[in-house]
């Protein structure tokens, strides 16, 4: 075939996949429609995760699981608008790696809205001011983060996904590389670009910045102005890549929550969070855990923080492996419950 032919294939094949894709939608409208006069959640992670897997089982190539998932994010985030149009808040500003995360599981069809902080992202999701919640929860390198986890202890959000989302940092700018004479980043981005910064961009003036977005939008108008910042803001800000991946610690990646109103049923491969406060006394935090031991689950994460209501107490914040509704993880937290003085489940979700 000559290339006037193959072009011709490949008109043929568009027509076809758009009305695939339009026939697709409508039955995704007909299912949003029933979940809407059931009551139910729009948006679905264990179904969602079951197509995924689908079709990548379905996939024989030549295309990559990752660009086929990539394809599916778009279609699954255009039927979800067609069926409600949902709107998703995360921590802000624009083009930050929790917009990225965000994006990178709603994909391009929704609504989205920046917020100031953590709890600015609760409270949107508790007034209807959006639907559903981004927030970072952990990095892999950098640890906890404090202030999303005491959002949880006065909410009645729950936890409905999670999301794993590599942060790579990139050296943005309009300008060629010689030509660049000052770099502006979070100062956090900064630091962990040190090494990288000193052997390939040594001499050239470093500028902190509130945020990476921030110094994006600075080198977007700034002639020989560069920035620390990920490839969402090259593609928000009109800016080139000069370089990524660049920072010095390799495989740095933050878990985000994904908050609603309610959690979705097991999807066979779940985890769960919770968040309780022990009764002060000696051996109680070991008497409670001793609960998961009992029925065979396993802990993947804890961490304690202080109970701002009472000096020298605290509560704790642990992930299990496993849904709520499971018979083990039901009869462990009823266990667990009689050693606390609170408990509340936050969420079950599937693995990300």
């Amino acid at each position: 075939m000559n290339l006037d032919d193959l072009r011709k294939r490949i008109d043929e094949i568009d027509q076809k996949l758009i009305a695939l894709l339009n026939e697709r939608t409508t039955a995704a409208t007909d299912i949003g429609k029933l979940k809407q006069s059931d009551g139910a959640e729009t948006y679905v992670p264990a179904r969602e995760k079951e197509v995924l897997t689908r079709v990548k089982q379905l996939n024989k190539g030549p295309l990559t699981d990752t660009s086929l998932h990539a394809v599916y994010r778009e279609i699954m985030s255009a039927s979800l608008a067609m069926e409600r149009q949902v709107k998703v808040a995360y921590l802000g500003p624009i083009a930050t790696f929790t917009h990225g995360a965000a994006r990178s599981r709603f994909g391009a069809s929704v609504d989205y809205l920046a917020c100031e902080s953590g709890a600015d992202v609760f409270t949107a999701i508790e007034n209807g001011s959006a639907d559903y919640g981004v927030v970072p929860i952990e990095n892999s390198i950098q640890g906890p983060e404090a202030p999303t986890l005491d959002c949880f202890v006065n909410t009645s959000l729950k936890v409905c996904a999670e999301i794993v989302f590599p942060i790579s940092q990139c050296l943005l700018s309009r300008s060629p590389r010689e030509k660049i004479g000052k770099i502006y980043s979070h100062p956090q981005a900064l630091g962990q670009c040190r090494q990288w910064l000193r052997m390939e961009m040594s001499g050239i003036d470093q500028l902190p910045t509130s945020s990476t977005a921030k110094a994006a939008e600075l080198a977007s108008v700034e002639d020989g102005a560069a920035a620390l910042a990920s490839a969402l803001a090259a593609e928000i800000y009109s800016l080139d890549i000069v370089a990524d991946n660049i920072q010095d610690e390799s495989g740095n990646e933050t878990r985000f929550m994904v908050l609603g109103k309610s959690y979705g049923k097991p999807s066979g491969n779940d985890k769960t969070s919770i968040i309780f406060s022990v009764k002060h006394q000696a051996g109680s935090l070991f008497s409670a855990l001793e609960a998961f031991r009992k029925f065979g689950l396993n802990m993947t994460k804890i961490e304690s923080r202080p109970l701002k209501s009472r000096a020298w107490e605290y509560y704790f914040f642990v992930d299990l492996e496993g849904h709520a509704g499971d018979e083990g993880m039901s009869k462990a937290l009823a266990e667990l419950s009689e050693h606390c003085v609170f408990l509340t489940v936050l969420g079950s979700y599937p693995k990300a």
